[in-house]
């Protein structure tokens, strides 16, 4: 007799329960609103400026904040319809053992932003410090940054909104401090921010200009559209509800009329900021025109955004990530603790530049992930998944030792061709991974390993929410008789 372990059956990574799901629309709205407030998207406006004015700006900001909002909902469902997070729902089209490959660079680069995010948190923290008692030492708090985000994240989905509700009042208030602040310098300098163009472009360029700031925005957000699931999961909706806006509601009001209100507002602060100073960072541009008090409040902001933003966007998918690479030794928390070594190792303080530029062409690769992942869960399975096998080492996902080459060709591929054409690269990933994996699985792949959710496209049998359906995966053992002599003990 011979004991065979599941790897693949890690309680944390089971699908979530409708009990269990508890995000309202209003929670996800405010936990947006904190993990709008990014560096990355000062730096989209105040690029953005230098040849377009603020009107142009915003509205390719708004229309890129849409487009990958759209995206991020219907990848999405994949959670919201099965209480699936990304690593898992990704055996499908990439394996059991190819998932790891894509979700440990989405788990890698999340880490790293981590990192980023947390070194500019901790330069806050230390400045506040500085301003109360004197204190310089930005190491420290960096260290004592990071540990308040893990122990946060580790303590659930929960806390994390009680975090947001918490931070979001503060930070949409000193915001709106800072646009009227910024807007006020560039006044009285006598800079109308609503015609000022540093270099004016037009016809062609002008569009070029144009499409590079609704793909910059694109671009930003792409890795967190792929790993949706992850957090959509936890996402309150009606049982038995056919249709798909309402089953979606509260993603709908997140991502897609939250997200980019602000996102653009963060946009425009920046374009604003660099219209007065030269500079898209409004921390700098502020601590010109604020001292004492009014910058320890800034300061703080800058705190609560990067401890919001860290906790949803990129502690969460990277531990899920790492649970999923690790099996059942490996719990979220634990997977909490190895995303902010990793994040800690990156020294995001003496190689931002590097970092900043290499995360982004992560981003460009990893779009693809999200064509692959629309293509297989809408265009092939018709949102329809055989999910107990998604927890089976020798289940219909195994494919070839482990590995989909359908989706592991899409994903190469779709990644080289996104970062050959930069400026569309959220656009051009996800096109041509979705059109690669549809033609190689349709008429290859799924040729040679039969999809029973496909041949048989059953809603009883392969839809959740939608039929009132809870998936729970049994953690007992089965004997499996191979021969007269020998035994395989597996766990289900």
């Amino acid at each position: 007799m011979k004991k065979n372990s599941n790897y693949l059956k890690s309680p944390d990574l089971f699908p979530i329960t409708h009990g269990k799901r508890n995000i309202s629309p209003f929670g996800f709205a405010v936990i947006w609103v904190g993990m709008a407030i990014v560096l990355a998207a000062f730096a989209i406006g105040g690029g953005g400026i230098i040849n377009l004015p603020l009107g142009m700006v915003i509205l390719a900001t708004i229309i890129g904040s849409v487009a990958i909002g759209i995206f991020m909902v219907v990848i999405g469902d994949i959670g919201v319809e099965h209480g699936l997070s990304f690593p898992v729902y990704m055996r499908a089209p990439f394996g059991t053992i190819g998932t790891h490959i894509p979700s440990v660079v989405r788990a890698v680069t999340a880490s790293c932003w981590f990192g980023i995010n947390t070194y500019f948190g901790s330069a806050a923290i230390n400045g506040i410090l500085n301003l109360l008692f004197g204190w310089d030492n930005w190491f420290v708090c960096f260290l004592l940054f990071a540990a308040a985000q893990l122990i946060n994240t580790s303590l659930g989905i929960k806390s994390i909104e009680r975090f947001a509700d918490l931070a979001a009042p503060i930070i949409i208030i000193i915001s709106c401090w800072m646009y009227v602040t910024l807007s006020g310098n560039a006044a009285d300098q006598g800079k109308d921010i609503w015609n000022w163009v540093e270099s004016p472009v037009t016809g062609l360029s002008a569009f070029t200009a144009f499409m590079v700031v609704v793909m910059a925005n694109m671009g930003f957000w792409a890795t967190l559209a792929a790993d949706m699931p992850s957090l959509s999961r936890f996402f309150k909706a009606p049982k038995n509800e056919r249709n798909w806006f309402k089953r979606n509601k509260t993603q709908l009001i997140g991502s897609l009329v939250v997200m980019p209100i602000f996102n653009t507002f963060m946009v425009t602060i920046g374009a604003v900021s660099y219209i007065a100073v030269s500079n898209a960072d409004p921390v700098f541009a502020l601590q010109e025109a604020a001292s004492g008090f009014i910058l320890g409040i800034l300061l703080l902001m800058i705190v609560l955004a990067q401890w919001s933003t860290n906790t949803s966007a990129n502690v969460v998918p990277a531990a899920t990530i790492f649970s999923n690479v690790g099996g059942p030794k490996i719990p979220f928390w634990v997977g909490v603790v190895v995303a902010g070594i990793i994040g800690t190792l990156a020294q995001p303080w003496s190689l931002f530049d590097v970092l900043n530029s290499a995360l982004l062409i992560i981003g460009g690769i990893l779009s693809s992930v999200v064509g692959i992942l629309f293509a297989d869960y809408y265009l092939l399975r018709k949102r329809r998944v055989n999910v107990h096998e998604l927890y089976e080492t020798s289940g219909q996902y195994r494919y070839l030792n482990g590995f989909n080459m359908a989706g592991m060709i899409a994903w190469i591929i779709g990644g080289i061709i996104a970062n050959l054409l930069p400026a569309y690269s959220s656009i051009v990933g996800f096109v041509v991974g979705a059109v690669l994996y549809y033609v190689l699985a349709k008429f290859w792949w799924f040729k040679k390993y039969s999809q029973a959710e496909i041949e048989d496209p059953s809603d009883d049998k392969y839809l959740g929410i939608t039929v009132g359906r809870d998936w729970t995966i049994s953690t007992e053992e089965k004997v499996i008789v191979t021969s007269a002599s020998e035994t395989v003990n597996e766990h289900l």
